[in-house]
């Protein structure tokens, strides 16, 4: 299984990096046809990330978009995605698994402009996500956990083959969350934990955000292999989000950069 950040700056696209986007991808066998293929599933598709996602594979071989929340820096380019499925180079083709906390579509029209006549059926195959209720893309198997945040939202856990062939790989995708129970529970004993830390420890505000230095406590307190600090504000020195971690957190650190490839 393969994690590549794809945009990571917080709230808004930045001036090195698109907003949200990570591609998960792992290899597996294909049921219509028997032969080894790799899968591909985005978590996260914010402003300016759909560009980008093309320089890393085609954009027509994806198998699914699972949006963590609604805000638009997490789900704005989810248009452009649209318009590449019914009119440009992935028309015509199976639709994808476009999976999100209840009401997605109607925010998806909402970014469109469009009305409830609309239902993306020749694009997106929707799943509503359910906390606890796993599904399976291809060799991978997504479970996701209730967040802690201005909207309804959740963490997303992945389970797929190690590259090395050695039993299962995990990860676990905060999406937008202050630190609560059932992520620390979704991300325990994974191997990395790509966390969020779009506050500082001097933001006061709860419910919103983690920090670093909550986010090294999830970390901590479910004894994770690796973690890696992400949607960290374009305005905020990534410094400041590790060094925070660094003070509950003494194991494997990064901060997401943009084309930054993790292998599990």
């Amino acid at each position: 299984m393969r994690l590549q950040i794809v945009g990571c700056t917080g709230s808004m696209s930045g001036p090195r990096s698109a907003a949200s986007c990570y591609l998960v991808q792992a290899d597996g066998p294909d049921p219509a046809t028997g032969a080894t293929r790799t899968w591909s599933v985005v978590l996260d598709m914010g402003p300016g990330s759909f560009g980008q996602l093309w320089t890393h594979m085609d954009p027509s071989d994806l198998d699914g978009v699972i949006f963590s929340h609604c805000h638009a820096d997490h789900i704005g380019d989810v248009i452009s995605l649209h318009v590449h499925r019914r009119w440009g180079p992935a028309r015509g083709k199976t639709p994808i698994v476009l999976g999100g906390p209840e009401g997605v579509l109607d925010r998806v029209r909402q970014i469109d402009g469009a009305g409830p006549e609309e239902t993306y059926e020749g694009e997106f195959a929707l799943r509503t996500l359910i906390a606890g209720e796993s599904f399976r893309i291809g060799p991978l198997t997504l479970t996701p956990s209730t967040a802690w945040h201005s909207v309804p939202g959740f963490g997303i856990r992945i389970e797929g083959p190690r590259e090395d062939g050695a039993g299962p790989a995990t990860l676990f995708y905060t999406g937008d969350t202050d630190e609560c129970d059932t992520i620390t529970r979704g991300a325990s004993g994974v191997d990395l934990l790509l966390s969020e830390a779009g506050f500082t420890d001097e933001d006061e505000v709860r419910g919103i955000h983690l920090s670093g230095s909550r986010a090294g406590r999830i970390a901590a307190t479910g004894t994770v292999g690796r973690l890696v600090l992400t949607h960290i504000q374009p305005w905020t020195d990534s410094g400041v989000a590790f060094r925070e971690a660094r003070t509950v957190w003494d194991g494997p650190l990064d901060v997401a950069e943009a084309g930054r490839l993790f292998t599990l």
